[in-house]
C-alpha cells in the first residue's frame, strides 16, 4: 500500500550545530544555482517546465530559518560545501518543501504553501523555462518524470551532492520521507547518468523566455469572471439547510446533493451476493463473493463507510496501490464483508474495478482508514483473498466462497509442509506477515489456499490484495505446489520485499539456466523473477544467481518496465562477477535455452557459442553482455 511520500515533517536533530539566520544566508546566496537545481529536479514534472523553474526559485529563497535553528546531523557533502552546517540546513528545507509541493490537494483541506503557485517570484505574461539540451537529456528527463517524489530526490543527492547510498537514506529521513530505502532502490532504476544533471536542461537559472498565449490570456480572463459568479451562486446554494442523513462518522462534510450519489451512498441499495452465485456463474472473481461478517446488518457502519468512500475527513488515513483511483464510487458497490477483525470494524466493498477497505476502531471513528486497490480483470487464481487486518505482525485473510481449505507455508523451507489454518466464515485464522516483519530475512511465511481445481500460494506484500506466486516458463507458468517449484523459490523468497506496495498481481520465478562453477564445486542456478501489477505497467524483474550451499539468491541485474522474462519476450541474459574459493574471479553470464551464443566486452572479452559464458576476471570488472538467439535476433544483458 501506499500511503503518502513524505511522512510527517521530524524535528531537527538536536545533535547538530546551532545555524544563525546569517550563516544560513551565506548559505544560500553562495550555493543558490546548485539549490534550485535540486529543488527543480525534484519537483513533479506534471507541473510544467515553467511553473517548476518559478516554484523552484521561490522554495530554495523561502528556505532561510526564521531564527537559530539547529543543523541536522547528515552526511559531509563534496568538496566545497564539507562540514557547512548552514548549507546542510537550507538544502534539507528545500529538499522538504520540493516533496511537499509534489502531495496531491486534499479536498476539505488547507493546501500547504509549498503545494500552491508561487506569488513571487513571478513574471506576467512571460513563459520561462530551461534552455533545452540533447536527446539524453530528454531521455533522462522522461524517465525521472516515470519516478516518485522521494525517488527523484535519491537520484538528485546521489547525481548533484555525491552522496552514497546510506547517506541519501539519512537526508530523505530527515525530509520526512517515509520510506527511504524503497525511494533509493526506486532510483536505482533509472541509469547513473548523473553527468546530465550539469546540463542547461536542468539548470532553473539560465532560461528562455516566451510570450503566454494572448488569445487564450483574453478568453481566461472573461472564464474566470464567469466563474466566480457562478461560485457565489453555488455557495449559497449548498449554505441552504437540509435534511440531512443522519452521522456519517470520520466523513468530511458533503460538497452537494443529487440523486446519483445518494443512491451510491445508501447502505439500503448495496449489492448483496446470493452465497451460493458462485457456484452457477460464468464468472469466478470477486463479483460473484457472497456478503460475509457479523455486521453486514449494521446500517450506521455501513452508511459511515459509504461516507467515507466518497469523501474522507482529515483525520482518515487513505491509501491506494499504484494507479488505484480512490475516487468515490460511481454507483452502489457490492458487500463483500462487515464485521469485527481483532480491535476493529470492517467494511469491505467492491465497485467492480476496485476493492476498498474501509476500518474504524470498536470505541469511535477517529483513527479510520480507508484502502483501495486496483483488480480490474481479476480472474479466479487472483480473486481468492484480501486482506481484513493486520496486528501484532499478523495478518486476516477474508476468502474466495470457493476456498475449501487454507494453510500457512514457509517459502524458505520447501520441505517442511504447510500448517492448517482455521477457516470461520470464510476467515483465516492470523499468521505471520513479511510485509510487517523487521529485521533480517530468515523466512517468508505465505498463505496456501485449495479448491476444487487445486492449490495457490498468495503473499502479503503490504497492500490489500496478495499478490499470487507462480513458476515456470513465461508465457505458461504453474502454480507453486510441487516440490520442484517450491524448491526454486526457496533462495529468492527474499527478494520479493523489493516488490512491496508496488501495487504487484503476481510474480513469477523461473529458472532459465543452470551453469557449471569454473572450480568444479557444483552448479548455479540463473532464474528469473518478474512481479506484474495490476496497472500492466511498471512490471519488475530481476535476474538472480544462486550457488550450492547459498542461503540466498544473489541479484545480477534488475530492470523496470521491460519485457524480457515476460510472456511477451520469454528471454533473458544476465551476468555476474563469481569469487572461487581459491580466490579467482570469473564473469559468468547465461541467457535462456534459445541463446545461441554470448559476448562479453568492456571490462572483461569473452565470447561462447552456447547459452553460458564463463570469463576469468578482475574484482570490480564491468563488462557488456550482448546474445544471439538460435532464430538470428539479437539479446541484450537485462540492466
Amino acid at each position: 500500500m501506499q500511503s503518502q511520500d513524505v511522512a510527517q515533517r521530524p524535528a531537527p536533530s538536536s545533535a547538530g550545530p546551532v545555524v544563525d539566520v546569517e550563516q544560513a544566508e551565506a548559505a544560500l546566496v553562495e550555493h543558490y544555482p546548485r539549490l534550485v537545481r535540486l529543488a527543480y529536479l525534484v519537483l513533479p514534472p506534471g507541473l510544467g517546465r515553467s511553473r517548476r523553474v518559478l516554484t523552484a526559485h521561490a522554495l530554495t529563497q523561502r528556505a532561510l530559518p526564521r531564527n537559530r535553528t539547529p543543523a541536522p546531523v547528515i552526511p559531509a557533502q563534496s568538496t566545497g560545501r564539507d562540514g557547512d552546517p548552514g548549507y546542510a540546513l537550507v538544502r534539507l528545507q528545500v529538499l522538504r518543501t520540493a516533496l511537499e509541493a509534489g502531495l496531491p490537494l486534499r479536498a476539505r483541506a488547507w493546501p500547504k504553501r509549498s503545494q500552491l503557485p508561487p506569488l513571487l517570484p513571478h513574471v506576467w505574461g512571460l513563459k520561462l523555462f530551461p534552455r533545452s539540451g540533447g536527446a539524453d537529456e530528454l531521455a533522462l528527463d522522461q524517465r525521472l518524470s516515470t519516478l516518485s517524489g522521494p525517488a527523484r530526490a535519491a537520484y538528485a543527492l546521489r547525481g548533484l551532492e555525491r552522496l552514497t547510498d546510506d547517506g541519501v537514506c539519512k537526508v530523505l529521513a530527515a525530509a520526512g520521507v517515509a520510506d527511504p530505502e524503497g525511494a533509493v532502490l526506486e532510483a536505482g532504476g533509472i541509469p547513473a547518468q548523473y553527468g546530465l544533471l550539469d546540463s542547461p536542461e536542468f539548470d532553473p537559472c539560465s532560461l528562455q523566455a516566451r510570450p503566454t498565449d494572448l488569445m487564450r490570456r483574453r478568453q481566461h480572463l472573461k472564464a474566470a469572471l464567469a466563474a466566480g459568479a457562478a461560485l457565489l451562486v453555488c455557495g449559497a446554494l449548498l449554505g441552504l439547510p437540509g435534511d440531512g442523513w443522519g452521522p456519517d462518522g470520520a466523513a468530511a462534510p458533503p460538497y452537494a446533493r443529487n440523486p446519483a450519489a445518494q443512491a451510491a451512498l445508501d447502505p439500503a441499495k448495496l449489492t448483496r451476493v446470493p452465497p451460493a452465485a458462485w457456484r452457477s456463474s460464468a464468472r469466478t472473481d470477486f463479483s460473484v463473493w457472497p456478503a460475509r461478517g457479523d455486521r453486514t446488518g449494521d446500517q450506521a457502519l455501513l452508511r459511515r463507510a459509504l461516507a467515507v468512500w466518497a469523501r474522507p475527513g482529515e483525520s482518515v488515513q487513505v491509501s491506494a496501490t499504484p494507479g488505484t483511483l480512490s475516487g468515490g464510487p460511481a454507483g452502489p458497490p457490492q458487500l463483500l464483508y462487515a464485521g469485527t477483525v481483532d480491535a476493529a470494524r470492517v467494511v469491505i466493498l467492491y465497485d467492480g474495478l476496485r476493492i476498498a477497505r474501509y476500518a474504524e476502531p470498536k470505541d469511535g471513528t477517529q483513527g479510520a482508514a480507508l484502502d483501495f486497490a486496483r483488480v480490474d480483470g481479476a480472474g479466479r487464481a487472483e480473486a481468492g483473498a484480501v486482506v481484513l487486518g493486520r496486528s501484532d505482525g499478523n495478518v486476516r485473510y477474508l476468502t474466495a466462497p470457493w476456498v475449501r481449505k487454507a494453510g500457512e507455508r514457509d517459502l524458505m523451507k520447501p520441505g517442511s509442509g504447510a500448517m492448517d489454518l482455521a477457516l470461520t466464515g470464510g476467515v483465516t485464522a492470523p499468521l505471520a506477515s513479511p510485509a510487517l516483519r523487521s529485521g533480517p530475512c530468515t523466512s517468508w511465511n505465505v498463505v496456501q489456499l485449495t479448491d476444487d481445481t487445486g492449490t495457490r500460494l498468495l503473499t502479503d506484500l503490504g497492500e490489500l490484495v496478495p499478490a499470487r506466486l507462480t513458476a515456470g516458463r513465461p508465457g505458461s507458468p504453474g502454480e507453486v505446489s510441487g516440490a520442484a517449484a517450491l524448491h526454486i523459490w526457496q533462495p529468492f523468497a527474499c527478494s520479493l520485499g523489493t516488490v512491496r506496495s508496488a501495487g504487484v498481481r503476481s510474480v513469477n520465478a523461473w529458472a532459465f539456466n543452470e551453469q557449471p562453477l569454473p572450480d568444479a564445486s557444483g552448479s548455479g542456478a540463473w532464474v528469473c523473477t518478474r512481479a506484474e501489477t495490476w496497472r500492466g505497467g511498471g512490471a519488475r524483474v530481476l535476474a538472480q544467481f544462486h550457488t550450492p550451499g547459498g542461503a540466498y539468491g544473489a541479484v545480477a541485474a534488475k530492470a523496470e518496465n521491460v519485457p524480457s522474462c515476460g510472456p511477451r519476450d520469454p528471454h533473458v541474459l544476465a551476468g555476474v562477477l563469481w569469487k572461487a574459493k581459491a580466490g579467482d574471479w570469473y564473469l559468468l553470464a547465461a541467457g535462456s535455452r534459445e541463446t545461441a551464443s554470448i559476448r562479453a566486452t568492456g571490462g572483461v572479452n569473452g565470447a561462447a557459442r552456447s547459452s553460458r559464458l564463463t570469463v576469468p576476471a578482475e574484482q570490480g570488472a564491468q563488462a557488456q553482455l550482448k546474445g544471439t538467439l538460435k532464430d538470428g535476433r539479437s539479446l541484450g544483458g537485462l540492466r
